[in-house]
């Protein structure tokens, strides 16, 4: 039996788990060092459980309560600086108050990990789900997979410290706020003891503080090289596609799963497709798929699985050819000459490649709005009849 056959034997244990807990599964079979902790809603649970681990002996890690969200961050940006497998969590307002550190962290090149089940951002105040906050950290250098099953959010959060320390970047893993956070699942554990195999410790990192072979971090920059440091980041993050593909392509051989960088839906024939991403929505743009086609609407669905780097040959290759396509937001892009930030997006990737397949930006579910199948077959009916180059905000009670 291979080594790979074998740590697929050893992967059988079941569990039923919210995604929330999946995470703290996932962190735990990582074998992290530090974890920050602080509370908010949809994400505590995740730290509740790691804690759970910690307090019980099945994780040796160092537990840290922190004062807020902006020292969370700060806290494992020290720990991931001293050479420490870190990890941490939030969601809504905790992740705005964490972004001046996240440009940090990138900035440092530290390989942090951190899960977001999305939520909405006040005013006003909503405890509920979308993906307000997880676009405005769009532009942070961050490595960002949005996860579409607490199966996923497991596989990602392990395969996010493969990609982490291998291209020097943090990586945060999204999925919906309580659509996913706090419904369960049954999710399939690897073995612990074979996922450290798969997850060897980077002992030659260049940024570690040590003693040993002390470094200046964080230092002021003039202008004579603040650019060149900057750039230094964006090189590095769109060079980690190749990173991403190859660490899930190589966990799908470990441990049997595997998820790419895109995910398709009957686009083989497809004259319309729908671009999504998260659970709620690419689980209703599938059955949507299914529905318009029996309506005679020769209907496809894609997900974006990594939002950062946007994976924009993927995204064309995809949308290259047909009639139409559309984009579901969870976000709103204010002020932007679309709604849409993914749409947005991905309408600039087509142009850039010369590709004119025409567009239709929709917003939906901010909020928490439910979604229904109906609302994602209506919107293949749109591309149907023409609707192209607006923004539609499906779901409004005005």
């Amino acid at each position: 039996m291979t080594v790979a056959l074998e740590a697929r034997a050893k992967a059988k244990q079941t569990l039923a788990l919210t995604s929330n807990y999946a995470a703290a599964y996932a962190a735990k079979a990582a074998d992290v060092d530090v974890i920050a902790v602080y509370p908010i809603t949809p994400q505590t649970t995740i730290v509740e459980k790691i804690s759970e681990f910690v307090d019980e002996g099945e994780l040796r890690a160092q537990l840290i309560h922190v004062e807020s969200e902006h020292s969370a961050m700060s806290a494992v940006v020290g720990a991931a600086a001293a050479g420490a497998r870190t990890f941490t969590a939030t969601s809504s307002q905790g992740l705005e108050l964490m972004h001046e550190v996240l440009h940090i962290a990138s900035g440092l090149r530290l390989p942090i990990v951190m899960a977001v089940p999305a939520r909405a951002l006040s005013a006003p105040i909503s405890i509920h789900g979308d993906y307000s906050d997880v676009m405005n950290t769009r532009d942070t250098g961050w490595i960002t997979l949005i996860a579409a099953s607490a199966q996923e959010v497991y596989d990602s959060i392990i395969q996010a410290y493969r990609i982490a320390e291998s291209v020097l970047l943090p990586v945060m893993v999204a999925y919906d706020g309580f659509l996913m956070s706090h419904t369960t699942e049954a999710v399939e554990l690897n073995d612990e003891e074979e996922v450290r195999k798969w997850l060897p410790r980077r002992l030659d990192r260049p940024n570690l503080l040590t003693p040993e072979k002390p470094i200046t971090m964080g230092a002021f920059a003039m202008p004579d090289y603040y650019y060149e440091i900057k750039y230094q980041v964006q090189e590095a993050l769109l060079g980690s596609l190749d990173k991403v593909v190859e660490a899930d392509r190589e966990y799908g051989k470990a441990f049997g799963r595997s998820y790419g960088i895109v995910q398709s839906y009957r686009l083989e024939d497809a004259d319309y497709i729908v671009v999504a991403y998260g659970g709620a929505s690419w689980g209703n743009a599938r059955e949507a798929v299914d529905e318009a086609r029996r309506r005679g609407i020769k209907a496809g669905a894609l997900r974006l699985r990594v939002w950062r780097p946007y994976p924009a040959e993927e995204v064309a290759k995809a949308l290259a050819g047909v009639k139409a396509f559309a984009v579901v937001d969870r976000a709103i892009a204010f002020g932007a000459p679309a709604g849409g930030p993914v749409y947005i997006d991905t309408v600039t990737a087509l142009r850039m490649r010369g590709i004119d397949t025409p567009g239709l930006s929709v917003i939906h579910g901010i909020g928490q709005r439910s979604m229904f199948v109906e609302d994602f077959v209506k919107v293949f009916e749109m591309l149907k009849d023409g609707e192209r180059n607006k923004t539609v905000y499906m779901g409004l009670k005005l």
